[in-house]
């Protein structure tokens, strides 16, 4: 199929013209939601156990719909790299430009502008004069068969200015320049009708130069005041160049992976193989399906899959929350496959890490939108295309706000002593039946709850920069640096990946779009950078014990295929490095003096730091913490508290702080039967069982009812006919 729409394409540009592929891929859209739902099951489902006979064909009935859709377009040759920035500044020259802000540097596909008008970091090259005789030149230093064009319109949201038509010349000299050609006459290449969608243009014949140029011919005027600006992408193959050593591309790493884009069908494949070619140490499970009814795979790895063991961390990356932003599916696939084949071959910093760390990867939150922006290529897709959920819902502001839950009680509450920081259960209208929450949130909600996770980290793109929390500004502010009582452990998280990746540790690197993150080693506070409420880092540090973190993988959300190994080479040691950290800080036991039986729900209090956290069912706890002397007090209901000083190394191994709990002699009074059957004593815990319980059971029905909404008759749906 992907070889007849290369045909069709290279047919299409013969004539000179371009295509937005929004006829060839009218049949991308995803099944309609009465036929998924119907067949989705509660988000709350944390394990695969089995599937049953209508599962396994409603499943693949959705996988037929797939294969039968088109796929992404093929292209004869890659992109240079102007939106990725393996094409550098230098390489870009201009008849002229307006201001450094608008100069040919930025003249990058994709590129994002500043907020204030006349910002240094705008979203396009513009030219100076308003003549057929600008242009924007790209220097691919090598003689490169040139096959296309990629044109899009000026970001920005003070001005509207796109390119209406264009030519292309070539050069190997920059002095001698040749037309691209339509038979005997000079091709003119349709470009924008609006600012963002990505437009094509293949040439008739390709043709090998160093240098190729895009010469505007017609624009939007508005007038006096429209300018000619635009941002490119250039299609085009490097020949090799024997005399020319500097010019090799250097070698990467052999570690024979899977490198391209995955869809739904093929991911599912390849969890499968990594499983059945390492099936000691992996598994595959689902949280839950997707609004499309779609299931949230997670491959396990450790060394006793399935089963959480005393002492031994939990731990996450979570990718895919943003459908186009599609690097980081990518990289968790390619994880997958290295722990396997590391772990076979006994490396030993693998085989530690899975002996000592069970591991869980989700390569796709958002399995529904993926296909969006996957069927319109990595070129094409844009900037925002499949951002959302299928119900147009943006899951990192999806998770319930328990910032604004915290800063209002500390508001109002005078006695802080009384204040509780730590476990914030989820608000009522959360959970209740008329909450917009997406299928995909409330099973991460369920994961989150049903796993001790320790740490974590949630895989975005567009940027090249770790944040930490807070994400969410107290006082709603655009942007304010707002730090979690534990600032200083997020900052050396957030720095442990930073300092490791390849591209955010070069201190030569260019900015991706409006901001230099350079200036903070590539790490900032998340509500420093601009506010978001309901993310799943503040949720996931208020209401559970784990610590978690956004890594920003890559100036471009989808990189072409060609270009996955430099990016998995660019983040390996980083992926390492920070499930490392995982080992970091104090972990023990809390157990019942007498039985010897291990304490649940004990709150484990680190003096000065104004965050607890809670020990797990078999009354192992984990606290994350820099080097250094920390006291810590245990407390449990109906135990006397205890505490003693425990000091946190530099080396990679946890710090042991065990403790043994007295109970406290309590005298019963005869015939008055215990309160809260089936539900823990400690107060916290029993509101958090009962919001648990409630959310379960609202999700059920907020399915259900959406299920039914979907499947009823269009005229019974909008009044005009039939029966409501």
């Amino acid at each position: 199929m992907a070889g007849l729409l290369c045909a069709a394409l290279l047919l299409l540009s013969s004539c000179g013209r371009t295509q937005t592929f929004s006829a060839l891929a009218a049949n991308s859209s995803l099944p309609p939601a009465g036929e998924s739902e119907a067949t989705a099951a509660p988000a709350s489902s944390t394990t695969e156990t089995g599937k049953t006979a209508e599962e396994t064909q409603g499943e693949e009935e959705l996988l037929r719909k797939q294969e039968e859709q088109e796929g992404p377009p093929e292209f004869e040759c890659p992109p240079l790299g102007l939106e990725s920035l393996r094409v550098k500044d230098a390489q870009l020259r201009a008849s002229s430009f307006k201001r450094r802000g608008l100069g040919p540097h930025r003249g990058r596909l994709n590129i994002q502008s500043g907020v204030e008008d006349g910002d240094i970091y705008d979203g396009a090259w513009c030219a100076r004069h308003r003549d057929k005789n600008q242009w924007l030149e790209v220097d691919a230093r090598r003689l490169t068969r040139f096959t296309g064009v990629v044109l899009q319109g000026r970001n920005s949201i003070w001005s509207w200015d796109v390119v209406h038509s264009y030519k292309v010349q070539f050069s190997n000299d920059t002095l001698v320049w040749r037309p691209s050609m339509n038979g005997s006459q000079e091709a003119v290449y349709e470009g924008n009708q609006d600012a963002e969608t990505p437009v094509l243009a293949l040439f008739n014949t390709s043709t090998v130069a160093r240098y190729i140029r895009i010469n505007p011919q017609t624009w939007y005027q508005n007038g006096s005041d429209g300018d000619i600006c635009l941002r490119a992408e250039v299609l085009g193959c490097a020949l090799p160049d024997p005399k020319d050593v500097w010019q090799t591309e250097p070698t990467l790493m052999d570690d024979q992976l899977d490198f391209r884009h995955h869809n739904y069908k093929e991911m599912r494949k390849l969890m499968k193989s990594v499983n059945e070619e390492c099936p000691d140490i992996t598994r595959i499970y689902s949280i839950g399906k997707s609004h499309g009814g779609l299931k949230l795979y997670v491959m396990e790895i450790s060394d006793n899959p399935g089963k959480h063991e005393l002492g031994e961390p939990e731990f996450r990356y979570v990718a895919g929350m943003h459908r186009n932003e599609v690097l980081g599916r990518e990289l968790l696939l390619n994880l997958m496959q290295y722990l396997c084949r590391e772990f076979k071959r006994g490396d030993q910093r693998v085989v530690r890490l899975v002996q000592e760390t069970r591991i869980h990867l989700l390569p796709s939150m958002n399995p529904d939108g993926y296909e969006t922006a996957f069927k319109k290529g990595s070129e094409l897709a844009g900037w925002a295309l499949g951002r959302y959920s299928y119900e147009g819902i943006d899951m990192n502001h999806n998770f319930a706000d328990l910032n604004s839950v915290m800063w209002t009680a500390m508001e109002l509450e005078t006695d802080r002593s009384k204040l509780i920081n730590h476990y914030f259960p989820i608000p009522e209208q959360y959970t209740s039946e008329d909450a917009f929450v997406a299928s995909e949130t409330r099973a991460v909600i369920s994961w989150m709850q049903d796993i001790p996770f320790v740490l974590g980290a949630n895989l975005h793109g567009g940027e090249v920069v770790v944040t930490y929390p807070f994400d969410m500004t107290r006082d709603w502010a655009p942007r304010e640096h707002t730090p979690t009582p534990d600032d200083s452990f997020f900052r050396w998280l957030a720095a442990a990946y930073a300092s490791t990746n390849q591209v955010m540790s070069d201190p030569d690197r260019r900015p991706c779009h409006n901001k230099d993150f350079l200036r903070n080693n590539n790490i900032i506070n998340g509500a420093a950078w601009h506010n978001v409420p309901g993310s799943m880092n503040d949720f996931s540090y208020l209401h559970t014990n784990c610590f978690e973190i956004t890594v920003e993988l890559s100036c471009d959300k989808f990189p072409h295929a060609s270009e996955l190994p430099l990016e998995w080479r660019n983040n390996r040691e980083s992926l390492l490095v920070f499930m490392e950290q995982v080992h970091r800080g104090i972990k023990g036991v809390i157990r019942d003096r007498e039985s010897g039986e291990g304490i649940a729900g004990a709150v484990i209090k680190v003096e000065e730091i104004d965050h607890h956290i809670r020990s797990v069912a078999d009354g192992d706890f984990w606290r994350l913490l820099n080097p250094g002397e920390y006291q810590l007090t245990v407390t449990a209901e109906g135990y006397m508290p205890s505490s003693r000083t425990c000091w946190v190394r530099y080396d990679q191994h946890p710090t042991v702080c065990d403790f043994h709990l007295t109970r406290i002699p309590k005298r019963r009074l005869k015939g008055v039967p215990p309160k809260g059957r089936g539900l823990p004593k400690d107060p916290q815990l029993r509101l958090r069982q009962l919001r648990l319980r409630k959310l379960r059971s609202s999700t059920k029905n907020i399915n259900q009812r959406r299920a039914a909404a979907a499947a009823r008759p269009r005229g019974v749906r909008r009044g005009e006919g039939g029966r409501a």
